[in-house]
């Protein structure tokens, strides 16, 4: 009884050192851009494109490197920054969870 006990607070702190350690914010240096596009965009003009994408229901995505992260907020002021860079390149912070990011705060690179 006691060792099932102790395995289940065990197991029971595993679990919660894993979600916090997944659930850290963490800033991101790249370029926005668009999930569709990605780091290649079809129309001239990165910012037209990515503008044109994103008003057609692409989400914004942040270039970093190699790697193209979706980009997902209901924030209005961070929609409208992303909007204003653009093509540009920017800071973004947030929670990673594979290629997508849920984002907190948005600026431009420093």
């Amino acid at each position: 009884m006691k060792l099932q006990r102790l395995r289940l607070l065990s197991l029971i702190a595993v679990l919660a050192v894993s979600a916090f350690a997944a659930s850290k914010s963490q800033t991101f240096a790249g370029e926005v851009s668009d999930a569709m596009c990605g780091a290649k965009h079809m129309m001239p003009g990165n910012a037209a494109c990515l503008r044109t994408c994103v008003s057609k229901g692409a989400n914004y995505a942040l270039v970093v490197g190699d790697k193209v992260y979706t980009l997902h907020t209901a924030d209005q002021t961070a929609r409208k920054t992303l909007d204003k860079l653009a093509g540009e390149k920017a800071n973004v912070t947030g929670t990673a969870d594979g290629d997508t990011i849920e984002v907190s705060k948005v600026g431009p690179a420093k």
